[in-house]
């Protein structure tokens, strides 16, 4: 092994690796499209593979806090082995499925504060690997999830923040590893009330709904939540006046406990 090829193995002056997504915005289910650009190095290299994922990050509990944590949650191989020569560029086109619990990262136009998600690349090369810097995308929510949502901004509610709970919610349809919760701050006409937290867990057929109810805390008690969970289909979702359906809800379970 000549010196240049030996300086290449150990990943100096060998191949790198760009991704050009053709479209950044996505939505639960469906495709996001690119390319992989595999720029050769100083010498001829022969590449193990290629593979494009979709990586969130994620709080995760620890002992004392929670900590931030890159997760993979679909990977594809879109290139086996082949060798690429000294300068030259070797392209190898993708499509990659959005699973349908993808977290919404974009709601009309507006990037929701705290979202990370996007598309991973990596590059192995003779026992290493390359990987490349991550590619955001926006996903935007399906139809009957911007129903839900719109319907919120029809109460009054403002959108807070968004994250991702290492978990899973029982009774749902979870799969992946992890859950989003979107809050929001809650409009003066539900005085009791501090905030909603908000979460879909979707499928091809239809979703699950589950609101948590945040009570502010009083001079002499502590803060409660109240959950509620039901199920939504893709099919007759229109059929549905969601901001009725809420605030009913919201006025059943804050009348009981007398919140409001």
């Amino acid at each position: 092994m000549g010196f240049k090829k030996l300086l290449a193995s150990l990943g100096a002056g060998g191949a790198s690796v760009e991704t050009v997504l053709t479209e950044e915005n996505v939505v639960p289910g469906g495709v996001v499209q690119g390319e992989v650009r595999v720029q050769g190095g100083s010498v001829a290299q022969q590449i193990e593979g290629v593979s494009v994922g979709l990586q969130a990050r994620v709080e995760v509990e620890g002992q004392d806090q929670e900590v931030k944590q890159d997760i993979e949650f679909t990977r594809l191989e879109v290139a086996g082995a082949f060798e690429v020569q000294a300068g030259a560029v070797h392209t190898v086109p993708f499509s990659l499925e959005i699973p349908w619990e993808t977290p919404v990262t974009t709601f009309l136009g507006r990037h929701l504060t705290g979202m990370h998600v996007g598309v991973t690349t990596d590059l192995r090369i003779a026992r290493a690997v390359d990987s490349g810097d991550l590619d955001p995308v926006n996903v935007h929510p399906l139809p009957a999830q911007q129903a839900i949502l719109d319907a919120f901004g029809t109460l009054g509610f403002r959108f807070k923040s968004a994250d991702l709970e290492r978990g899973h919610i029982r009774g749902t349809r979870q799969r992946l590893p992890f859950y989003q919760e979107i809050e929001f701050y809650a409009p003066e006409q539900y005085r009791g009330l501090n905030q909603v937290e908000l979460t879909f867990v979707a499928d091809d057929r239809e979703m699950d709904v589950v609101l948590e109810m945040d009570k502010k805390p009083g001079l002499f008690t502590e803060g409660s939540d109240s959950y509620r969970a039901f199920t939504v289909a893709f099919s007759s979702y229109q059929g549905t006046d969601w901001a009725a359906y809420l605030n009913q809800w919201l006025a059943e379970v804050g009348g009981k406990r007398n919140w409001f």
